[in-house]
């Protein structure tokens, strides 16, 4: 194997070709550095968290393959993953995912103590979530934690300390990603099933489409709850009223469970996420008078 192709084994490894993960971690980040700071965050903090946000998810991708490279060459969709297709060996890739994980936490002692102690949290719920799901029937729940963790690591490098609203935020993240997690555990279903493996979408069976639009709509609740808390205006509003469409819109798409329009949906999460942030930041822009 050649080098370019070595390393273009190790970037579909990290699904450096798949942003969408990356997507769907900043956002609820962004939405913490942005609430923390009530307005536009510190630059540098704002940057070594979008560099963590890619590293991190990174290192989660090559963990979750390390993982599963029993099953992955099993599966349809995944038998031509780097490491089951044989072209990375399991000891490059905890390599791979070590060196992804100093980098990114090297980045965080640049910010304060708290949170790199945090750090600590998050990089042991993202490294337990791979191998969860042979054991916890609703592994979308820890996703969801290790996810929204991303708001008290924000809270804790812009505020310097942690305030009830960021335990609220990401219980609202926990929610959101359980919903979009099990759109996309709904593509997989058949195939987890065979295997042996659990999914929130084999432990609700006929009840999916009812759990995702739940937990997609304790999602909403809860952010306009945080919305009046912070006294946010009617640009934040809008913004959730555009990311109650967008969920109306994954519903069409899920109701009849065909596996690509499931994952259709999940890939609409990102423009969930996007519709959150848009009202979130210019609600912000507009009431500090900063666009005046």
């Amino acid at each position: 194997m050649t080098l370019i192709e070595k390393l273009d084994a190790y970037e579909r490894l990290m699904r450096l070709d798949k942003p969408i993960g990356i997507v769907l971690l900043l956002w609820p980040a962004l939405w913490g550095l942005w609430l923390a700071a009530y307005g536009f965050p510190d630059l540098d903090i704002l940057l070594i968290f979008i560099v963590g946000v890619v590293l991190m998810r990174s290192a989660g991708c090559v963990i979750n393959d390390f993982a599963d490279r029993d099953f992955d060459p099993q599966v349809e969709r995944t038998r031509h993953r780097p490491l089951a297709a044989r072209l990375v060996t399991p000891a490059e890739a905890l390599a791979l995912a070590a060196v992804l994980m100093v980098i990114a936490f090297g980045l965080v002692l640049q910010i304060n103590r708290l949170t790199a102690l945090l750090s600590v949290v998050a990089l042991a719920l993202t490294a337990i979530y791979p191998f969860l799901k042979r054991l916890f029937v609703f592994p979308q729940a820890w996703l969801g934690i290790a996810f929204g963790f991303a708001i008290p690591m924000a809270y804790a490098a812009q505020y310097g300390k942690l305030i009830a609203v960021a335990w609220v935020l990401m219980i609202a993240i926990m929610f959101w990603a359980i919903a979009y997690d099990t759109e996309y555990a709904m593509v997989d279903r058949d195939d987890d099933a065979r295997l042996g493996l659990k999914s929130s979408a084999i432990l609700l069976g006929r009840y999916d489409v009812a759990g995702v639009m739940v937990a997609h709509a304790l999602f909403l609740a809860i952010m306009a709850v945080v919305g009046r808390w912070q006294q946010l205006g009617a640009l934040y509003y809008l913004g959730l009223a555009a990311a109650a469409g967008l969920v109306g819109y994954q519903y069409q798409l899920i109701k009849g469970r065909d596996r690509e329009r499931c994952f259709k949906a999940f890939l609409n999460n990102g423009w969930v996420g996007l519709a959150v942030f848009a009202g979130l930041a210019l609600d912000l822009y507009f009431r500090l008078g900063i666009g005046r």
